[in-house]
């Protein structure tokens, strides 16, 4: 549901932008020059909202006949910081990584379905990403030029061994697709763009050694598998 309406507002932002851009004139175009370079470099920050997708398999506690349901209940906003690497192919393709960090947290909430209790836990993160992405751009229109792109992440998570009633796998590779537009300043290049990031594999952590109280390896128990989603959010100054 948060996934449509991303996807929607951002399609009507593009119409009124595309509306807007075709009804201009031309104008004076700031840094004439600058996609002409082979490498391009700059660096970036913003905001995600990362989630966690849960498969509940309905275990049921044999001694006490407790059935714990989990869901990631709220959306988990972070922030974002990058340095961008660029490599122009031709007049309209180009390959990028990017080199991020993602500091943010899931909220997880446990419900017992014997007796309505409920208990939380959230799942801080700090990813270290690598994206690497082709991106098809347009013809640069004045000072605006709209972009898709698509590519990989490999995701290394440097906090998941400090969880705890669930526990994620420190490793994940995620796909990606997103849009941007490069907006040509006077004396710099601002790029927003939106991306949406999937993960491919699960990533929750099966063998917890580490408990030993059958009341809190319930919740792994609990759950078949997970998968970690993304929307970023990003600014690339160049």
């Amino acid at each position: 549901m948060h996934l449509l309406r991303y996807i929607s507002v951002l399609l009507l932002c593009l119409c009124c932008f595309a509306s807007g851009a075709l009804a201009q004139q031309r104008k004076v175009q700031h840094k004439p020059f600058i996609d002409e370079r082979h490498f391009h470099y700059g660096f970036t920050f913003g905001l995600h909202d990362q989630g966690l997708s849960l498969e509940n398999n309905g275990y049921v506690d044999p001694e006490t006949g407790a059935q714990w349901l989990a869901e990631n209940d709220r959306p988990g906003v972070g922030f974002s910081v990058g340095v961008l690497g660029e490599w122009k192919l031709n007049q309209y393709f180009a390959l990028r990584l990017i080199p991020s960090l993602h500091f943010g947290s899931k909220h997880i909430e446990f419900r017992n379905l014997q007796n309505g209790e409920t208990v939380s836990q959230d799942l801080k993160s700090s990813y270290i990403a690598l994206p690497f992405d082709i991106k098809a751009a347009a013809p640069r229109f004045n000072n605006y030029r709209p972009y898709v792109l698509a590519g990989i992440q490999p995701m290394l998570d440097l906090t998941s061994a400090t969880q705890g009633r669930i526990r994620t796998q420190p490793m994940n590779f995620m796909v990606e697709v997103g849009m941007g537009c490069d907006l040509y300043l006077p004396f710099f290049k601002l790029i927003p763009e939106l991306k949406f990031c999937f993960g491919l594999g699960n990533v929750l952590d099966k063998k917890r050694t580490d408990l030993n109280d059958p009341t809190k390896k319930i919740f792994t128990q609990s759950l078949n598998g997970a998968s970690v989603s993304m929307v970023v959010l990003s600014f690339y100054f160049e």
